[in-house]
């Protein structure tokens, strides 16, 4: 999903726009009656959803649909907290950086690709399961019960450290 803007591919650009912000839409459009009957005003309805630092922060990398999608995914959470409010469903989203996973394996898919990757985190890692788990926890439970319309940055501090390189360098 990541090519120089010349040779960037429409295919590309229509399949990560299509995952991330329609299916997004369609998914939180179906299960919409669902959630509106468990909310309450005392445990509102939840939705998280998935964003990335890469779609508030400049640091496209080539991965143009990626980030615009993303910056689509954190406005549409702030469009849908805002409609979804007096129907006591809570909207947020995860902005999170670097996490291994299948997606970015070609920054963490061994410890030395990890370390060069978390030399472009300010706080000098990849993230972990559990950093996620414990914001997720948080924003659905009673913690999180009078908060929406957020965006969680995950990201080790690479949303307000513009000196990063985005993975480490060359990787």
């Amino acid at each position: 999903w990541g090519a120089p803007l010349p040779q960037f591919p429409w295919g590309a650009w229509d399949g990560v726009m299509s995952l991330n912000v329609t299916g997004l839409f369609t998914l939180t459009r179906e299960l919409l009656p669902l959630i509106e009957k468990a909310a309450s005003a005392d445990d509102p309805g939840r939705i998280v959803n998935l964003g990335s630092v890469m779609g508030h922060t400049p640091i496209g990398d080539g991965a143009y649909s990626y980030a615009a999608s993303k910056a689509a995914v954190h406005h549409l959470t702030k469009i849908l907290a805002r409609e979804f409010a007096g129907k006591q469903i809570t909207v947020n989203a995860f902005a999170p950086g670097p996490f291994p996973s299948r997606m970015m394996a070609f920054a963490t898919k061994d410890e030395a690709r990890r370390a060069q990757t978390a030399k472009g985190v300010p706080m000098g890692r990849v993230g972990r399961p559990d950093d996620i788990a414990g914001a997720l926890l948080f924003l659905c439970g009673r913690g999180g019960a009078y908060t929406t319309g957020a965006i969680v940055p995950l990201d080790g501090g690479m949303s307000v450290d513009m000196r990063h390189d985005t993975f480490g360098g060359d990787i």
